[in-house]
Order: structure tokens, then sequence, then C-alpha cells
């Protein structure tokens, strides 16, 4: 089973920037796409943006971080980032990594990392 675990989240203040890095414990590539999802208090849990693993890496984003996130992948090193400019206190949840597994197995998910933007 491959472990993902979450770190970089914080305290910022609004207008400010974290990145959260995912760590997997073995190949990503056993993934078809990774993501970021988050998780505010009272709310569901919802997708923040989402790379294939293979091809070119393309990408989707929620629309309330276009332009602000950015999502990336180093092979190499097993990880995924989100680069997380121009926080706004709304962006304030705990963060998720979400490995998507292939062939209708279950998804595998990180133990989250708390963010929290101050106004």
């Amino acid at each position: 089973q491959v472990q993902l675990v979450e770190s970089g989240g914080g305290l910022v203040q609004a207008g400010g920037s974290l990145r959260l890095s995912c760590a997997a414990s073995g190949s990503i590539f056993s993934f078809r796409a990774m993501g970021w999802y988050r998780q505010a208090p009272g709310k569901q849990r919802e997708l923040v943006a989402r790379i294939s693993i293979g091809g070119s890496g393309s990408t989707n984003y929620a629309d309330s971080v276009r332009g602000r996130f950015t999502i990336s992948r180093d092979v190499a090193k097993n990880t995924v980032y989100l680069q997380m400019n121009s926080l706004v206190p709304e962006d304030t949840a705990i963060y998720y990594c979400n490995g998507d597994r292939p062939n209708m197995l279950p998804d595998y998910w990180g133990q989250g990392t708390q963010v929290t933007v101050s106004s």
C-alpha cells in the first residue's frame, strides 16, 4: 500500500502564499492521477486541483482557485505539490492529498494538513 504524507500547511495572512507537498511512499505511477481536496468546517470535501500522472500531466482546478493555485508533480521524487498564492480566508480548510487508482480500486488519502488564512 502506498502512503501519502502531506506537509507545508500552516497559518498565513491573507494575500500570502504556501506550498503544500504530498510525498508518496511508492511510485506515483501507480495512480492515474493525484489531487488536492479540502474540507472546511461544516462543509463537504471538495476538489481543489488534480493532475494526471502519465503523459503530459494535464491539470484541472476548481473555479475558486484557478489562477491562484498551481498543482505540479515531481515523478523522480514521487511528490505532488500545490503552490497556493493570493490566499484568502475562504481557503482555510484541511487539505488532503488524494491518489486516484485505476480499475475501480479505492483511492488512497493522506492524513491532511491544516491551512489557516487570517484576514
